[in-house]
């Protein structure tokens, strides 16, 4: 037997090893015979010898072959590939006295070498990485980054397949669906040596204790009908014995996540395959797979739209959802309407749900983030867009306290950028909190422990809190651009909305009005805007607040002045907090180069809204055609937006994350 990696050698007897391709063999001083000074090992076919041994303290033999007998001195053994029968390779280990040519005792190793492979589905560093095909990959201890990592990527089972289940795939612990196979990864055992081994060893595949309930297996087995697929590992099962009575050399398994990566879960998973000695059960060695479970990515305005997601509303909206249906037509995307059945009069399905994806080499779906807010909306995650290849997640604080910074107007993601060096190619996410002291309100914890535990986009917390809602979509966006890095960062910016207006006071229209055309709304002319101290000194407070978030962003985000475009707005306190003094730009939908604006009913000057044409001045010239919707009775009088009335699928990054350097 192979115990930890050394064997004692018995004089004039053979010693029997089973081993996998590496094994450390140490001379046994107690058993060196009277008189020897040196010894020589040789091997047989396949068998490779190695001396390791300290220079300074030992020196060869006479001999070319010969080695000083001493403590420092160690032989290794290993074995290029698998036995074809027990025993069938050798080491002869020859002791010689001070002056003999011939060994005075010698001893025989015999060896029975089994070997192990796991297929999965992320190839080493010594293989391309075409990802569409499983192939075998030995001893993968760790679990690397980068375009030259390995480790195996698995997915939590988190959609629901079959149209009939009441839940996510993964709660169930038989396999629902030939299409729930698809969502889990493949693992395949090989075992190659001679299979009488087997009367005397078995073999283990086993997880710790700390993985248990993060993943469930199933072999396959049998006809490969459903019922074939057995569970082996997870939950209640941390040990199985594979088979080998009947000779086979090959087990698949399948394995799918049953937890994201968490606060108490690093994402890591390891799989170990030990051989045992029977009567009494004795380790002879272990091999070891490491996957790691794909992370849920969120996606940037920047990427291609799929799918618009609007609420009908009690307070009628219908022209609001036919100039939807317009801009999504010219973006050529999908339109889904929730009915105000479902939605039980929340028309604010941005702050219900956040959609992300998860990705392995085999298989990528979207996934949807149920926040904890848990208003009229709360079911629909989960009852209507949770299904075949469309995953659901959500946390929940366990206290049960939930604040408006839960909602997900409040988080957001920037494109992919490069800050002093450091690339994330994913870009990073974005959540607005409080001010860093004691107080104030912060996004619960369950959902920041969420947020960072997925490591690929490492969240940046901005100052939101000076806002009634306090939700970052108030005062930033991102829209596409076709130079520098391929994206503007939109910012709300009162000082931007007081130069404008007193420059159309110098070109003689401070006598223009905001709000007019609007019924039953009191309207304010530019003089007497400009003239307001509280509107002024409250904007002025607000100004300060977007720029402390202006200097976050361009230090966690890597931008100059240039990559910022100040969207003029006007904001006015309601007691210690901010709303918007008119319907919020900067709280867009972008639909590739098509942007859904709130119309800001804006003076008009020579006909023309003069916010509306300001901001065109500042868009178009990237190729972004600004389509201005009224919002204003329907979103803007109940402290929302468009984009705050609006979700979006995209479609996701075609960037792999395994592939970042961390």
């Amino acid at each position: 037997r192979n115990h930890g990696g050394v064997v004692y050698l018995l004089l004039q007897h053979g010693t029997w090893v089973t081993c996998g391709f590496k094994l450390v063999e140490m001379v046994d001083s107690l058993s060196i015979p009277s008189g020897a000074t040196s010894f020589d090992a040789r091997g047989t076919s396949g068998v490779k010898v190695y001396v390791l041994y300290n220079p300074n303290a030992v020196k060869k033999a006479a001999g070319a072959s010969r080695w000083t007998l001493n403590s420092q001195v160690e032989v290794i053994v290993s074995m290029d590939i698998p036995s074809s029968s027990v025993n069938d390779s050798k080491v002869r280990i020859s002791y010689y006295g001070q002056k003999e040519n011939a060994p005075v005792e010698g001893a025989w190793l015999y060896l029975t070498c089994v070997s192990k492979y796991y297929k999965n589905n992320r190839l080493n560093t010594l293989e391309t990485r075409n990802l569409g095909n499983p192939f075998v990959l030995p001893l993968q201890t760790k679990w690397t980054w980068g375009p030259e990592g390995q480790g195996a990527v698995l997915l939590v089972n988190c959609d629901r397949d079959s149209p009939g289940a009441k839940d996510m795939d993964s709660a169930y612990q038989y396999v629902q669906s030939y299409a729930d196979l698809e969502d889990m990864s493949l693992m395949i055992l090989r075992t190659q040596g001679p299979s009488a081994i087997f009367a005397d060893y078995k073999l283990v595949l086993h997880i710790s204790v700390a993985d248990v309930d993060k993943v469930r297996v199933f072999h396959a087995s049998g006809d490969g009908s459903l019922a074939q697929y057995k569970h082996v590992l997870g939950l209640d099962k941390r040990s199985y014995i594979v088979d080998r009575s009947s000779g086979q050399e090959e087990d698949t398994f399948y394995v799918e996540g049953l937890a994201f990566p968490d606060a108490d879960f690093s994402g890591l998973v390891s799989f170990h395959v030990t051989l045992l000695e029977n009567a009494p059960d004795t380790p002879i060695f272990t091999d070891t797979v490491v996957f790691r479970v794909a992370p849920w990515i969120m996606m940037p305005n920047t990427l291609q739209p799929l799918e618009v997601f609007v609420c009908r509303g009690s307070n009628p909206n219908g022209d609001f959802l036919e100039a939807m249906r317009a801009l999504v037509r010219k973006a050529n995307c999908k339109l889904t309407v929730c009915p105000e059945v479902e939605n039980r009069r929340d028309r604010w399905i941005q702050d219900e749900m956040e959609f992300g994806y998860v990705e392995a080499p085999h298989k990528v779906f979207p996934v949807v983030f149920d926040s904890p807010r848990d208003r009229g909306l709360r079911d629909f995650a989960f009852r209507r867009i949770l299904g075949p290849d469309f995953g659901y997640v959500t946390r929940v604080p366990p206290h049960g306290h939930v604040s408006s910074l839960d909602s997900f107007g409040n988080l957001d993601v920037s494109p992919p950028v490069t800050v002093q060096g450091k690339t994330y190619p994913l870009g990073r996410i974005l959540i607005g909190s409080s001010l860093p002291r004691s107080g104030g309100r912060r996004m619960t914890k369950a959902v920041r422990d969420f947020l960072y535990a997925q490591k690929v986009q490492p969240p940046v917390e901005l100052y939101s809190d000076w806002l009634r809602v306090g939700h970052v979509d108030e005062f930033l966006s991102f829209v596409p651009a076709p130079d520098r890095k391929g994206f503007r960062l939109l910012l709300a910016s009162p000082d931007a909305c007081y130069k404008l207006f007193k420059e159309k006071q110098r070109e003689g229209h401070g006598n223009m009005a905001q709000f007019a055309g609007l019924e039953n709304v009191q309207t304010i002319t530019i003089d007497e805007m400009l003239a307001d101290k509280t509107l002024r000194s409250d904007s002025e407070y607000v100004q300060s607040c977007i720029d402390w978030n202006r200097h976050t962003l361009k230090e966690e985000l890597g931008l100059t002045e240039q990559d910022i475009i100040d969207i003029p707005q006007l904001f006015m306190l309601n007691g210690s907090r901010a709303d918007a003094f008119f319907p919020d730009m900067v709280n867009m939908i972008v639909l590739g180069k098509h942007l859904g604006i709130p119309k800001p009913f804006g003076p008009i000057v020579d006909g023309r809204c003069c916010l509306e044409e300001n901001v065109r001045s500042l868009l178009e010239p990237l190729g972004l055609v600004c389509i201005f919707i009224n919002d204003f009775f329907s979103y803007h009088t109940l402290l929302g937006e468009i984009h705050c009335g609006t979700n979006v699928l995209r479609k996701p990054f075609s960037f792999k994350w395994w592939n970042m350097i961390l």
